[in-house]
């Protein structure tokens, strides 16, 4: 006995393809895109910026915690009015055209390192603007696509882009030159290694892996060396509010965005760091290293 087969009426046909969700094709472009100098293709979306929804993990902790401490830390009343500032008196007649083309500096020096903060209010409490990265390459001398690896490992460590995101202050990852020639070994304008600087979200994200990846892996590193107690601060790195350290090639490779793929980088690099702090005038340095010291950054004194 053989089985029948039903057979499928075309309204049975239309009843499945009326089941399905309705699809349309995709629009064809009839005009080409244009191409920018770099020959990439302009979208046809003008002004497209892309902006953050939300604050960083280190960002948060500052202006919820942290900010409040280094008001409290740093705070020095004032009862009366300060005095006026010292007028500067030049050690040549800027008018006498004997000495018109001279260095003319001011009697008593440059007084930068007696300079007084400004006064303590809740607007100028100390806080990071931006974090510089940079490091030299010797190889680069000789040929300038040594620079290569140290460019790829920078732009994985900051994620910083040129114009990234449609922010034009975004200078990304930039080739550091010579400025003089120096006999036998460089000539001006020659490169000589490249430094990327962050700011906003993509310099807290670098300050957290910082703290919480390379620094409590890296052997014999107990923290960031201060001065000695009896150092004298009237100096201009002591009114600067930048602190800077440096880290050995083997912390490049404790950074996570290189460690998962280690082999792709040629060698690892040092690097110099500066956290570059709104603190001006005397104790800025103080004060720029408890806000360091907030964020988890070790210091530690010999």
């Amino acid at each position: 006995m053989s089985a029948t087969v039903p057979k499928v009426t075309a309204a049975v046909k239309t009843a499945s393809r009326g089941s399905l969700r309705p699809t349309r094709r995709a629009p064809e472009i009839r005009k080409p895109l244009k191409r920018d100098e770099r020959g990439l293709p302009i979208p046809h979306v003008k002004n497209l910026i892309l902006r953050d929804t939300h604050q960083s993990r280190l960002q948060d902790h500052y202006y919820n915690t942290l900010q409040d401490d280094l008001m409290y830390m740093t705070y020095a009343h004032e009862s009366a009015q300060r005095p006026p500032p010292r007028v500067v008196r030049l050690a040549y007649d800027p008018e006498n055209p004997y000495t018109k083309n001279r260095h003319n500096p001011p009697v008593g020096g440059s007084q930068i390192g007696k300079k007084l903060p400004p006064p303590s209010t809740s607007q100028n409490v100390v806080q990071l603007e931006r974090i510089q990265i940079h490091t030299m390459v010797k190889e680069a001398i000789n040929s300038k696509s040594n620079l290569l690896g140290a460019i790829a490992a920078f732009r994985a460590i900051s994620g910083e882009n040129s114009q990234g995101g449609g922010v034009h202050t975004t200078e990304g990852v930039e080739i550091v030159r010579a400025v003089k020639t120096i006999g036998g070994w460089s000539r001006t304008g020659a490169a000589l290694g490249v430094k990327v600087d962050m700011k906003g979200p993509k310099m807290y994200d670098f300050l957290s892996t910082l703290v919480e990846f390379v620094l409590p892996r890296l052997r014999e590193f107990n923290g960031v060396q201060l001065p000695g107690s009896s150092s004298n601060m009237q100096t201009p790195a002591g009114v600067s509010g930048v602190v800077s350290f440096g880290l050995p090639p083997e912390a490049m490779g404790l950074f996570p965005q290189i460690e998962v793929n280690l082999d792709s980088y040629p060698k690892s690099y040092g690097m110099h760091i500066h956290f570059v702090t709104n603190a001006e005038g005397q104790g800025a340095q103080n004060r720029a290293r408890a806000l360091l010291s907030g964020f988890g950054v070790p210091f530690i004194r010999k």
